[in-house]
């Protein structure tokens, strides 16, 4: 526990730092992989629309046993009734609850059904209960919620351009949503996954909380960039991604502990209660929070520098940084220390030796040696050093090493 503390504290200061923003093509690449085979997703399997949004007929059958084959006994039966080329989804809910979904069949058919049902799974007529949905109820769930989607976007956008007075901040937040959405969705369509009025409530849940992880993030952008504007220490990009280092822990600590009660959940519904409501919004909010933050650190960061890199403010920015980089990395320890130009080896001083340390006095007493705290700068007799503002004489005068006067 204490490794992972110095390793967040270590970021923090800067002293450890990872690469985020200089590696933004490694990562872009690898979103765009995810992404592609997302889209593909959509052309190969598509989405496993409920019966909310197909439409069809839903039949419950409440028994306290069911044998190893209930799916297949479930099947048999109503295609003894809709006949051979039916198909029926049959889920075991809660442990004593059989759900049978099919396409949309008459009122004839849906009691022939009903009747089949009890007389397959020993049951009184009474506990199966049959539901028709249709198609148009779907679609109006489906407008809603695209309307919902829309319009929370457009607010979203908006007001982060006003918070951060910088419009890029926004489309790169937006970008990072949108590529949230994108996997998430995709990897609904490879599982196989139904898609439930639930778990479009979990899509717009995950939005939400991916947002929420990315205004951190560009919160510690924002502190962190207005000081390097002031400063002229950093660029753009290495404040940027200091704030990501910096906000790495947060994040992975918010996620966990958002992720932990949602598996929890998914365990649960799994195991004992079957498919629902409860699991599929937890399966959503899974994916997706998963998903929102890894963007929020791979994604919206980068972007964001991408974006930036060609205002006039950061390429000034950029180019006093680098030129004090420069000069910074001129000081290297082999001239430090070096003798000026035109000196001997010798003591600059009869009471200062060239190691930096005070040599014995005369009477034999042992001396005290004070190493140097710096070899460049000037000395008094006693070895202490002299202030950089004593070191020069008013008025341009010679240097002159004050001297004790004892």
């Amino acid at each position: 526990m204490s490794r992972m503390a110095d390793f967040g504290n270590d970021l923090y200061t800067g002293k450890r730092s990872i690469d985020f923003v200089g590696k933004a093509k490694t990562w872009y690449a690898i979103s765009a992989v995810i992404m592609l085979i997302a889209l593909a997703g959509f052309g190969v399997r598509g989405l496993n629309l409920g019966l909310e949004f197909e439409g069809g007929s839903e039949f419950r059958v409440s028994t306290t046993q069911t044998s190893g084959d209930y799916q297949q006994e479930a099947t048999d039966a109503v295609r003894e009734v809709a006949g051979p080329a039916a198909s029926a989804n049959v889920t075991l809910i809660g442990g004593n609850q059989v759900r049978v979904q099919t396409e949309k069949l008459p009122e004839t058919e849906m009691n022939d059904v009903g009747s089949q049902l009890a007389q397959t799974f020993g049951v009184q007529a009474s506990d199966v209960t049959q539901n028709t949905i249709g198609a148009s109820w779907g679609a109006s769930v489906s407008k809603q919620a695209l309307r919902a989607l829309v319009v929370f976007l457009v607010i979203t956008a908006a007001l982060m351009a006003v918070y951060y007075r910088n419009w890029k901040m926004s489309l790169a937040a937006m970008v990072a949503l949108a590529h949230d959405m994108l996997i998430t969705v995709g990897i609904y369509t490879w599982s196989g996954f139904e898609v439930s009025p639930a778990t479009v409530i979990g899509f717009l849940t995950v939005l939400g909380y991916s947002l929420y992880d990315t205004v951190v993030v560009f919160d510690k952008v924002r502190e962190n960039t207005s000081d390097a504007f002031e400063t002229r220490r950093q660029t753009f990009a290495e404040s940027a991604n200091l704030a990501v280092n910096q906000t790495l822990v947060r994040s992975i600590n918010t996620t966990v502990i958002a992720v932990l009660p949602i598996i929890a959940v998914l365990a649960i519904g799994f195991a004992r209660v079957g498919p629902g409501t409860l699991l599929d919004l937890s399966l959503a909010l899974f994916v997706g929070m998963v998903v929102g933050a890894f963007s929020s650190v791979y994604i919206a960061t980068p972007l964001l520098v991408h974006l930036r890199r060609s205002d006039a403010d950061v390429v000034e920015l950029d180019k006093v940084a680098s030129r004090h980089h420069e000069r910074v990395g001129d000081r290297t320890p082999a001239t430090v220390g070096a003798p000026a130009a035109g000196a001997s080896d010798a003591p600059s001083s009869p009471l200062r030796s060239s190691s930096g340390t005070t040599p014995a006095r005369g009477d034999g007493a042992e001396a005290r040696v004070t190493p140097s705290p710096d070899a460049d700068a000037e000395q008094t007799v006693t070895g202490r050093a002299v202030h950089r503002y004593a070191q020069s004489g008013p008025r341009n005068q010679p240097r002159r090493t004050p001297r004790s006067k004892r």
